[in-house]
């Protein structure tokens, strides 16, 4: 099944198409640019870049890959408008997941043995003394839910064990820990999510309809439990 993927949610633009071959192997072509602003005036002319690189028309594509959120109310939008429409217009499935599960698997490939088993906290700044966070099992399986919290917050839901953190928010929440049991080490502090990591695991994900921004910021947002950050006993969604 080929997978076209794309993320616009906080401080880059990426597109990335993967495919299988007559021979049965993968390709993949991939696009990022990181960008403050234009993810809207970007993001078709990316898509359209990855696509002719890999010499496939929409209607090979199998299936529509895109970050829900959170991030940027402009770039959360981008994002599922183009999946949305995209959807419609090829009659193709779209799957996603938080962008900050994207970001947790790019921080695997990235760290390597590194990581060393612990268990991972995403932590991007939300503006305004908040932090998006999740946190993460190896291989990326969620063990919370995307929630909005301040960096304080965060340090007290952190468990007794090891644990890295990752994103802009990092040292907000090393620092706020700092003297609890736990050894926190902040890493990665630029990491943003890439489609690339979005289109190599599209293919397991569930479609999703309708598809729906995750903002948090929202007054409707989900009240979030206490379920420790950087444990494993919380089921995925």
């Amino acid at each position: 099944m080929n997978v076209l993927a794309f993320d616009t949610c906080f401080g880059a633009v990426s597109a990335a198409v993967r495919w299988q071959t007559a021979g049965g192997g993968w390709e993949l072509r991939e696009a990022y640019e990181e960008r403050a602003s234009g993810h809207a005036e970007r993001l078709f002319p990316m898509i359209a870049e990855v696509m002719d690189g890999a010499g496939l028309a929409f209607s090979a594509i199998g299936r529509i890959a895109v970050t829900l959120g959170p991030g940027t109310f402009t770039g959360v939008r981008v994002g599922i408008s183009a999946a949305r429409a995209l959807a419609l217009a090829t009659g193709k499935p779209v799957v996603g997941v938080t962008s900050l599960a994207a970001m947790a698997l790019r921080a695997e490939e990235a760290l390597g043995e590194q990581l060393g088993g612990r268990p991972l906290i995403v932590v991007v700044d939300a503006r305004r003394g908040a932090l998006y966070v999740q946190s993460f099992a190896a291989g990326g399986r969620e063990t919370s839910d995307a929630c909005l919290l301040a960096p304080e917050e965060v340090a007290l839901r952190i468990g007794p064990e090891p644990v890295a953190v990752v994103g802009s928010g990092a040292s907000a929440v090393a620092a706020a820990a700092h003297g609890r049991a736990g050894a926190v080490e902040a890493l990665l502090p630029d990491l943003q999510p890439h489609a690339r990591t979005l289109a190599k695991i599209a293919i397991g994900l569930a479609p999703i309809a309708p598809v729906r921004p995750l903002y948090l910021r929202v007054p409707d947002a989900k009240e979030q439990g206490d379920a420790r950050l950087g444990t494993s006993n919380h089921e995925p969604r």
